[in-house]
């Protein structure tokens, strides 16, 4: 995610250099070179080691450096430590951060980040990112927001790439994977009556987004609904969904239960996430039986229900049907850090916020980004779709 964003940053106007920051000196030399001689152009690169745990190392990147584009995960161990670091430098700071927890505790940095001039976007990427800004233009056609719920695709069409999210080059598995292992146990936080309330994840939720487009989707920990709560206040259920099958969704719930009953640690459960035992899969194939498709939801969007001009109707923003926002979503280091190093151009001309701490959706200009965007991915508009490929549903709502 971090190579994708840096080889659409190294093209944006007002970029002057790029320092490629990694604990391992050799991959952060790698991908400079792979880069330079690609022949990609825009501004030059150098490679620089850097453990964020080492906090003295850390703060002494981070000095002269405008801005850092933060894409160490999982967020919930380090989100803090490097935008701490960023205020206390005054560099201006955007990441993919898609965990709640830490995304909570970062925006309470917000006044001290005001303080020092510096601008930070928390979870500029796809999910939180992408999803957070089609909420934008989703709830843009209400008068009052009910319910809002962002969603993802894991095994359906548009979820392709899950063997290479699941571990790293070295065997070990991924941050993707850890981190999906928080959001999956435990509790998680979601908006219920208007409140925001801590529920336990993967509960079905049944919905009918636009005509022919129904199916149940399931419930899994993400930063949208606690910073769309803030920004949109919806009075009904606010949540973050998996567009997901239901043999993968029972095998989830079998790694949540043994993670919340103290057998598998997150690392663990990612490890068997990859790699099923038998045990668990047997598990997993009974609870199968029980669960509910998601029919024909598409797997990736927001959808805001509520009143306009007085009538109840439900509003569906997705990307267009088109084999660019397929590929896009395919890919989930291209979905993901191309949404990253976009924000950042708003971030430099001025147009991405104001000094504090904020969500995209409150410092992220929607209608440019997906222009932006769309300039990015071939064919992502289509050739009779809207121009910044974003489709717009609006239908009486259930």
């Amino acid at each position: 995610m971090g190579a994708v964003a840096v080889r659409v940053a190294a093209g944006l106007t007002g970029v002057t250099e790029i320092v490629v920051a990694d604990r391992n000196p050799e991959a952060a030399r790698t991908l400079v070179r792979r880069l330079d001689e690609g022949g990609t152009g825009g501004a030059p690169m150098r490679a620089l080691t850097v453990d964020v745990t080492d906090g003295r190392a850390l703060h002494a990147a981070l000095e002269g450096a405008d801005a850092v584009l933060n894409t160490v995960g999982p967020y919930y161990r380090f989100g803090l430590t490097v935008l701490r670091a960023a205020i206390a430098t005054g560099t201006h700071y955007l990441d993919i951060c898609d965990d709640w927890e830490p995304t909570l505790r970062m925006l309470g940095l917000d006044e001290e980040a005001r303080a020092a001039g510096v601008r930070a976007v928390v979870g500029m990427g796809a999910s939180p990112g992408v999803s957070n800004l089609l909420a934008t233009r989703a709830v843009r056609h209400l008068d009052q927001v009910q319910d809002l719920y962002t969603a993802w695709p894991v095994d359906v069409s548009g979820g392709g790439g899950d063997d290479e999210q699941l571990s790293d080059p070295d065997g070990r598995p991924s941050a993707a994977a850890v981190h999906w292992m928080e959001q999956i146990s435990g509790k998680v936080a979601m908006v219920s009556g208007g409140r925001l309330v801590h529920r336990r994840p993967l509960q079905p939720v049944a919905l009918s987004v636009s005509a022919g487009r129904t199916g149940t989707a399931y419930t899994v920990g993400h930063p949208e609904p606690v910073t769309l709560h803030r920004s949109f206040r919806p009075a009904g259920e606010a949540a973050n969904l998996m567009v997901v099958t239901p043999g993968t969704l029972a095998y989830l719930d079998v790694l949540r239960r043994d993670i919340d009953a103290g057998r598998l640690t997150n690392e663990t459960a990612a490890a068997a996430l990859a790699k099923p035992t038998v045990g668990r899969a047997l598990r997993a194939t009974a609870g199968a039986m029980t669960r509910k498709g998601p029919g024909s939801l598409p797997p990736f969007f927001a959808a805001a229900t509520g009143t306009r001009d007085g009538r109840r109707v439900t509003v569906l923003a997705r990307l267009a049907d088109t084999p660019g926002a397929s590929a896009l979503i395919d890919d989930m280091a291209e979905a993901t850090g191309l949404p990253l190093a976009l924000g950042l151009a708003q971030l430099l001309d001025g147009t991405g916020g104001r000094p504090g701490v904020h969500p995209p959706e409150t410092a992220i200009d929607a209608d440019r980004f997906f222009l932006d965007l769309a300039r990015h991915v071939p064919d992502l508009p289509g050739d009779d779709g809207p121009r910044d490929g974003v489709v717009i549903d609006v239908t009486p709502a259930p």
